[in-house]
């Protein structure tokens, strides 16, 4: 199938929805719209209950949970971008799918979701971010950004554009959005369909909407409980971290914080290519926001609060038009009389910090990190407002689909269809414990690799490797020349970012029943003996069934 450009689409829209009615209607098999936002953490859904998330509510992802059923135990495998976005695609582990870290690694040569799902006679597309090597396969129609993209004015390809990037005048959530909505409009109506729909945002570094500037300005967010965190019982990786609010987080590249010499600005480091409207609407607000920063600096702890605030402001106001997108692609659903037979999920790539342990980003083992939100909707086979309690990870997403899809799922393919969690029961022979593994060392933030196991309880992290530029042997990429992460490596040795560190090999264990926030780190401590062994063998499990290489 061949999308027209979009110039062509809106005039036919109306002659195809009444067929598309027929047709899902009569389909057994469901339509499934996958929504992903990239660092969207749960803390900052309304539906999970955070207080951040009720100053800054999401009432269209919160109607998939209150239409269908929230989970609240979702883990990914490894909190990376690219990475979980291959465990996606694949279904695999990373080091099963290549794809370790952030830059270079999936092997093209495995079987995408979205394969299986084509030659089970789904219609697919893919819009937004794809963020991993190669074209989209398996894919009918695909336009998506490239790597990261801008928030502003992004470029896209896909097969109308003739494999190149052309540029959109526009806003990246709005623009995806959009693209969505054209594919849904010149649609197969006598296929069902499957539509991933994948935001940039809101990662970094948080460029709302022009409509959306200055919409929390006046919230003071509160300070989590572990803003302060001292790591007093943690290893080193806890310390050598580079995703420190305070301490990491920039004032110009993330905090939009300059000097205004001219009207120039520097908006082109972190936005992109910009019109004069866009220039000018952005110019005056940051600059409002610089002039009263430096009029006073604050220092200290002021300003790492001051960060956390204005990070907080602006990451949240991103999400607010990602909401907005989610509504309007609802909206679409029920418009045309495909809500009903249409599973909806809607996810992230990983968790995020929003400032516990003084962090942002993700990456750590660490629960605000590890998990995710995910939250489905499905009329008729899930219960409105059901909660899920039961560990589940991005690798049972593949399986899902092709159980819905009445497709046969591979072998090699470990996770679990959710659809047994779908009637809100307990299921008794579901998964007690679940694998993590971060490999992305040494590269940005600086977080050191690490291995676990997370029960509904406990959980048991190993810290291994190399330290500093020693660990570039550990990585495959990282030592071949031509490649972004040997490219990556080098700058950031010359630039000096990457520092000397201690090879490290050290466990940490936390009780999540007595210690939710994971202050304490009770390896090694007595009464913990029992459970120590146990976990240890449960990881040696995982390490010997998956067949891992390195830890």
């Amino acid at each position: 199938m061949r999308i027209p450009s979009r110039r062509t689409l809106l005039p036919v829209a109306a002659a195809t929805c009444a067929v598309g009615q027929l047709a899902a209607q009569s389909e057994s098999r469901p339509n499934i719209l996958y929504i992903m936002s990239d660092d969207h953490a749960y803390q900052a859904i309304s539906a999970y209950g955070d207080p951040v998330g009720r100053l800054a509510p999401t009432p269209n992802i919160d109607r998939i949970a209150r239409q269908g059923m929230r989970f609240d135990q979702a883990f990914v495998e490894n909190s990376l971008s690219a990475p979980s976005r291959a465990c996606l695609i694949t279904g695999l582990y990373s080091h099963l799918n290549g794809q370790r870290q952030l830059a270079e690694g999936i092997d093209t040569t495995k079987t995408y979701v979205s394969e299986l799902l084509q030659r089970a006679g789904y219609q697919t597309a893919m819009v937004g971010k794809w963020h991993l090597d190669g074209t989209p396969k398996g894919f009918d129609y695909y336009h998506v950004l490239n790597d990261q993209g801008t928030y502003y004015n992004p470029v896209f390809r896909g097969q109308d554009t003739g494999g190149k990037y052309l540029r959109e005048e526009g806003y990246a959530t709005n623009l995806i959005t959009d693209h969505a909505i054209e594919f849904l409009n010149q649609r197969d109506p006598s296929k069902p369909f499957c539509l991933m729909v994948h935001h940039k945002a809101p990662h970094r570094n948080w460029i709302p909407a022009l409509r959306h500037l200055g919409m929390y300005d006046r919230v003071n967010f509160p300070l989590p409980p572990t803003f302060w965190d001292d790591y007093a019982t943690r290893g080193s990786a806890t310390r050598t971290q580079k995703m420190h609010i305070g301490n990491h987080m920039e004032l110009l590249n993330d905090l939009k914080v300059d000097t205004f010499k001219n009207r120039t600005y520097r908006l082109s480091r972190f936005v992109g290519g910009l019109n004069q409207n866009q220039t000018e609407v952005l110019y005056d607000y940051f600059k409002a926001r610089s002039d009263s920063f430096n009029a006073a600096p604050p220092q200290g702890r002021d300003l790492a609060v001051w960060k956390y605030q204005h990070y907080l402001r602006d990451y949240l106001s991103v999400i607010h038009a990602v909401d907005e997108s989610v509504g309007q692609l609802l909206d679409y659903l029920e418009k045309n009389h495909l809500l009903e037979n249409t599973l909806v999920v809607y996810t992230s790539d990983q968790g995020f910090y929003l400032g516990e342990h003084g962090w942002f980003d993700k990456r750590f083992m660490y629960e605000e990190s590890l998990r995710t939100p995910l939250v489905m909707m499905y009329p008729g086979h899930i219960r409105p407002g059901s909660v899920c309690r039961q560990m589940v990870q991005n690798i049972d997403f593949a399986p899902t689909f092709l159980r819905l899809a009445e497709a046969p799922q591979p072998a090699e393919m470990t996770g679990r269809p959710l659809t047994p969690l779908f009637s809100g029961e307990p299921v008794k022979d579901w998964r007690k414990s679940i694998y993590y593994h971060y490999y992305d060392y040494p590269t940005w933030h600086l977080t050191r690799k690490h291995d676990g196991v997370r029960t509904d309880r406990y959980k048991l992290i190993h810290f291994y490797g190399r330290g500093g530029t020693r660990a570039q042997q550990e990585n495959k990429y990282q030592r071949m020349p031509g490649t972004r992460e040997y490219n990556s490596f080098q700058w950031m040795v010359k630039d000096g970012y990457i520092v000397d560190a201690p090879d490290i090999d050290y466990m940490e264990l936390y009780d999540l029943r007595n210690d939710p926030l994971e202050l304490h780190n009770v390896y090694g401590q007595k009464g913990y003996e029992k459970i120590t062994r146990q976990l240890q063998r449960e990881l040696d499990r995982y390490r010997r069934e998956l067949q891992i290489d390195e830890y």
